[in-house]
């Protein structure tokens, strides 16, 4: 019994040193502008709000000729609904009120790397260029959850399916990963949903 119990007591002390270690941060994508970060850091005060009410820590804004059309938050655990991530969450209720004209001269700033079934949502939506903030596999190292040798990034993703549109990204990592080891804190493992 007390091998049993030391035993749980590594394990759970080897996930959360994991979660409290947050990776180094990736430089920023050489392409990004300084209107890039402009929205990026819109996108991360998103993020802020909703982990101050227990949100998932993720957000996304769709910028045209430098003015936000759209904003949406991570909303999966309040509906219920897992394709409410952020950015299948905007497209979903923005796209209809757009046309296809003015999306394909939209960037959407996703303040974490897109997910396959979000890169689905953006393709189809005709958005041409999209911007993101923290890569997957660094949010995850900061989750504590184990990270593919070989994961599928947006930028595979998008060259096999969409090769028009634009990936760039990460950008201002540092200040996403801050937020995430905040939401991971607060609110522990228990409380994520993966992606």
């Amino acid at each position: 019994m007390r091998f049993l119990l030391l035993a749980g007591c590594l394990a759970l002390t080897a996930v959360v040193s994991a979660r409290a270690a947050t990776p180094a941060p990736l430089p920023d994508d050489p392409s990004c502008t300084a209107e890039d970060r402009k929205f990026m850091l819109r996108a991360l005060e998103l993020v802020r709000e909703s982990v101050t009410h227990g949100l998932h820590p993720f957000s996304a804004v769709l910028v045209k000729d430098g003015k936000v059309l759209a904003e949406y938050v991570n909303r999966s655990d309040t509906t219920h609904d897992v394709t409410q991530h952020a950015e299948t969450g905007l497209i979903s209720m923005y796209s209809p009120k757009f046309d296809r004209a003015t999306l394909a001269a939209c960037t959407l700033y996703a303040s974490s790397e897109p997910c396959t079934m979000c890169c689905g949502s953006i393709r189809f939506s005709g958005i041409k260029r999209v911007v993101y903030g923290v890569t997957e596999t660094q949010f995850l190292r900061v989750w504590g959850y184990p990270v593919s040798p070989h994961p599928l990034e947006i930028r595979e993703i998008m060259a096999r399916t969409a090769p028009e549109i634009q990936v760039v990204g990460p950008l201002m990592e540092s200040e996403g990963l801050q937020l995430h080891a905040e939401y991971t804190a607060k609110y522990g493992a228990a409380h994520h949903q993966v992606r």
